[in-house]
């Protein structure tokens, strides 16, 4: 593709708008790639947006906070937002369109129609957020039937999340590929999260908890552990040590579809999520064979 091929940066906000342009785009042989997000940009959806242009023609950012993915004591009023900021961080990246719909254009009144991935949505996020991945897959499912992408691009930070979609569009013949992006750090090795504005200084530090965790974990696999239990404990110790963490959970499960193991014979995610303070945090490691 050249520069002289791309195309003036759009923003849509109706829904039936995004779908009748996405299906122009289709008709003149473009290859869309979509990156879904909760806006509040960080240097890890900019790497999404970025994997994206180097695979397609048209590149759609979507930014919309899913109101079906939180629970009643979650925290959607105060989840960050910041569309004119994200906007200015998404265009030196090369995104052409970005579709930015309000909770009423995706959301009909008495909407009650939901997808649930059945198997995959029960275990670790599943079992403390109920009613969550049947509002991802469904929000998920919507913004592909809107922006009619080719190729779709997530952070394997939401590791759970990217399985469910992954088997959503096999389930679904949705014909969309799916391109899971490694998880990118803080300098100190924190993953980074649109939440990680919420963490005060002192809890910031404590955060590290879950990637030292996981490191731990992970230097006990390279040395030959391979009992879940035991990985799982390395992995539990600088958590259970930082005061201001809450462990939610820590699971070792199969890679590919999350069933439980007690000894690692493939590849292997670990999974941990925790509260920070207030904060829920969550990351994520994958052992045995290279992700």
């Amino acid at each position: 593709m050249t520069i002289a091929s791309r195309l003036p940066f759009e923003i849509i906000r109706d829904p039936a708008a995004m779908r009748a342009r996405a299906e122009d785009l289709r008709r003149d042989g473009r290859r869309i790639a979509v990156v879904p997000t909760m806006g509040y940009l960080h240097d890890g959806h900019l790497s999404l947006l970025r994997a994206a242009r180097a695979a397609a023609d048209v590149v759609i950012l979507t930014i919309f906070v899913n109101p079906t993915q939180f629970g009643p004591s979650e925290d959607l009023a105060r989840y960050p937002r910041d569309e004119a900021g994200d906007l200015a961080k998404a265009r030196p990246c090369g995104v052409d369109l970005a579709f930015c719909p309000d909770v009423a254009g995706m959301y009909a009144p008495g909407a009650q129609t939901f997808i649930e991935v059945r198997e995959l949505q029960r275990p670790m996020c599943g079992e403390t957020r109920p009613g969550h991945f049947a509002g991802v897959a469904t929000i998920v499912a919507k913004l592909f039937h809107l922006t009619q992408p080719h190729v779709a691009f997530f952070g394997q930070k939401d590791y759970q999340q990217v399985a469910l979609i992954r088997r959503m569009v096999r389930d679904l013949d949705f014909g969309v590929e799916i391109v899971a992006c490694p998880i990118v750090r803080e300098a100190d090795g924190l993953a980074m999260s649109s939440r990680n504005a919420y963490l005060a200084a002192d809890e910031r530090a404590q955060a590290l908890a879950l990637s030292h965790g996981l490191a731990a974990a992970d230097a006990a696999f390279a040395a030959g552990e391979r009992d879940v239990a035991a990985l799982i404990a390395a992995a539990r110790a600088p958590l259970d040590a930082a005061p201001a963490v809450r462990v939610d959970y820590v699971e070792l499960r199969d890679a590919d579809d999350l069933t439980a193991i007690t000894t690692v014979t493939g590849r292997a995610v670990l999974a941990i999520a925790a509260f920070v303070g207030k904060t829920r945090l969550i990351d994520n490691r994958v052992l045995g064979a290279k992700a």
